[in-house]
């Protein structure tokens, strides 16, 4: 088993190509004006110990430091083995409202990416509980189930964004039905969904939903992104904003915060609600509200001793450097008796 520590270090492999063609393309302007300048015959008595397979293995030996070195800046680690964990905590589903109302603007950077933030902060704070994501707009759909693997999380919590559903609106009510399949019945572990919404909802039936989750001994925390004065909802392309949403009649949408329905799902389940303005605020209470809980003892297999490998890289990438720095483009004495790159005539 590995990991790529910081896998956005890859996007640097793209020198390489760029390299390559700045190479080849310089070699091809030396032909052409070589050839202006003297006949192939006249060149070689001219510069006898010229070399014309060095310059090429120079490069592909620099390519090479170059991609070694992106791999010790990624830094993959290996699972030396697996163990099992013994851990205590509670299961917690994340449900976040990925409906077009949360591109909104009125919470930096938007609600959409305040929530993300949020949920990040919350996993690096977490320890042994379980965890599951749940998105939901027009409809809820599963993203990740309950597992105690926090880096996987964040992969998926990344991803999420307004396409992920075609039908646009905010069915809470959905959210909350479908997080209730997330746990295992018959267990003792104390079960709480963290829902984070603007709190407008277009589906309707939440206080239904909310009884059903309680009498299933879920708490539900609910935090309210966004502000009671709201904001328009961006249409961007390419981070460039284009327009802004209309309705039917052409005028500008303004999507606000509704926190009544979100304090009526709180109260009912006997979580707590919260305001998503300040970050650090929002993860305090949540992680208070945790240890209020009970928590279940329970087992896990997972790899142990993640061992850093970087160094192997940045060994064989010095190494091949060292050899581009004292591998000289034109012919050597004692490499031309070896003939190794076939330059006798």
């Amino acid at each position: 088993m590995y990991q790529l520590e910081e896998t956005y270090y890859l996007y640097f492999l793209a020198i390489i190509p760029v390299v390559l063609l700045l190479f080849f393309g310089v070699q091809l302007w030396k032909r052409r004006a070589q050839k202006r300048f003297a006949q192939n015959e006249a060149l070689e008595k001219l510069s006898p110990l010229k070399s014309n397979i060095k310059p090429l293995l120079k490069i592909i030996i620099f390519c090479l430091a170059l991609a070694f070195l992106v791999g010790a800046l990624v830094n993959p680690r290996m699972g030396s083995r697996m163990e099992e964990i013994n851990r205590e905590g509670v299961d917690i589903v994340f449900a976040i409202d990925v409906s077009r109302s949360m591109l909104a603007e009125d919470i930096a950077p938007n609600r959409l990416e305040k929530s993300k933030q949020i949920v990040h902060q919350l996993l690096n704070r977490l320890g042994g509980d379980r965890v599951g994501i749940i998105g939901y707009a027009g409809s809820a759909f599963p993203q990740l189930p309950i597992t105690t693997d926090y880096n996987a999380a964040r992969m998926f919590l990344s991803a999420m964004n307004t396409e992920m559903v075609s039908s646009q609106g905010t069915a809470i009510a959905e959210a909350i039905d479908l997080s209730k399949t997330y746990f295992t019945n018959g267990s003792e572990t104390s079960r709480v969904v963290i829902l984070i919404s603007d709190g407008e909802d277009h589906q309707g039936n939440v206080e239904g939903y909310a009884n059903e989750a309680a009498n299933e001994g879920i708490n539900i925390i609910s935090v309210a992104v966004g502000t009671s004065t709201g904001g328009p909802i961006p249409i961007k392309r390419n981070g460039v904003l284009l327009e802004y949403m209309r309705d039917r009649n052409g005028e500008r949408v303004i999507t606000r915060m509704e926190e009544d329905i979100l304090r009526q799902i709180s109260e009912i389940t006997g979580g707590i609600f919260l305001y998503g303005d300040t970050t650090s605020q929002v993860v305090d209470e949540v992680l208070k509200f945790l240890d209020t809980l009970d928590k279940e003892a329970f087992e896990t297999v997972q790899f142990a001793e993640f061992k850093n490998q970087y160094q192997w890289f940045l060994g064989v990438a010095l190494l091949l450097l060292f050899l581009d720095i004292f591998l000289l483009e034109r012919k050597t004495s004692w490499l031309t008796k070896l003939n190794l790159f076939n330059e006798k005539k």
